[in-house]
């Protein structure tokens, strides 16, 4: 915890000394800045409430930054997405509830012809901590000496971790870029390596009461085979970006990407999409929802869904 810390407030100093060094350093001259930090909270408690309920307080820190470059026929956009929250509630404690790291570089060159690019980008996805899965507790499982999970509980199976995994897309390909608020940009050969260098467990679909453990068996993780710390594979990226004003006050930004393996299964197709609705309030308060479905099939055979919302203290640059 205490690592993490000193990383958002590392990240909080950079992020105000850069927008402060940009207006008063000519050295900086095409480069422009600007996002925001928003601090979600949400706080329930209860004291002799007949109807029952569980006393709980959470928050979490989200972080959304461009810092880009413009200088004759080149570009160089990058976007940095970040949130970790937690939750912590009398009955269970601590629990995290949020946890993302990416960032997206695209380098470009214009080619003479209208919106059109020649590119290069790069995608960087993890997480910060350990993560668990609570939705099958362990602890209603385990009290019965004959039980596979009797002894334990969730903490003592992590289900993820920092580089455990994390996922590295790049390659060249072609950009089309109308604005700030709206490019696709199109990467046919994009190399993409899924990291593992810890172990984590998951869940074997086949036998639903059983973990699986990505180095003492015949299962993949995330794709990984046991045992090996990369996978490599080989396709088709393509990544949207589109942001608008609904009404007023109201921001609508989706950003979505797809990728196909040609090396295996390429009608598998990856699909990662966010949805962040921003209503500002003021300079200070906003009212945050970020919704964000995930299919990897080397991950989790469905959908993967994250949402948060709740009313947000902004930091803006």
């Amino acid at each position: 915890m205490k690592k993490l810390l000193t990383l958002i407030m590392a990240v909080l100093i950079y992020g105000i000394g850069y927008s402060q060094t940009e207006q008063a350093n000519d050295s900086l001259q095409g480069w422009t800045a600007s996002g925001k930090i928003t601090f979600l909270v949400n706080q329930t408690a209860f004291v002799n409430w007949d109807a029952g309920g569980d006393s709980n307080l959470s928050g979490s820190l989200k972080i959304n930054y461009d810092f880009n470059y413009r200088k004759g026929p080149w570009l160089l956009d990058n976007k940095l997405l970040a949130s970790y929250g937690i939750n912590i509630t009398e009955d269970d404690g601590l629990r995290k509830t949020d946890d993302r790291i990416e960032l997206n570089s695209i380098l470009g060159k214009d080619m003479r012809w209208e919106n059109w690019y020649f590119s290069f980008f790069m995608n960087f996805k993890t997480q910060f901590t350990d993560g668990f899965d609570y939705e099958d507790d362990f602890l209603d499982q385990n009290e019965n000496p004959g039980d596979p999970f009797y002894g334990y509980d969730n903490e003592d199976f992590r289900t993820s971790g920092a580089f455990a995994p994390g996922y590295l897309q790049f390659g060249p390909g072609l950009l089309w870029k109308k604005s700030e608020r709206l490019n696709v940009n199109i990467a046919p050969f994009t190399s993409k390596l899924t990291f593992m260098v810890d172990e984590i467990f998951s869940y074997n679909d086949d036998d639903p009461d059983a973990v699986r453990y990505d180095s003492s068996n015949e299962y993949e993780t995330n794709g990984v085979a046991p045992g090996d710390s990369l996978l490599y594979e080989f396709g088709l990226n393509i990544r949207a970006y589109y942001k608008t004003d609904i009404m007023k006050n109201v921001s609508f930004e989706n950003i979505l990407a797809i990728y196909s393996n040609y090396l295996d299964s390429p009608q598998n197709v990856d699909i990662d999409y966010t949805l962040n609705l921003v209503l500002t309030v003021n300079e200070w308060l906003s009212t945050d929802l970020t919704f964000q479905t995930i299919y990897d099939d080397n991950a989790y055979q469905g959908f993967q869904i994250r949402e948060t919302f709740g009313l947000g203290v902004n930091l803006n640059f």
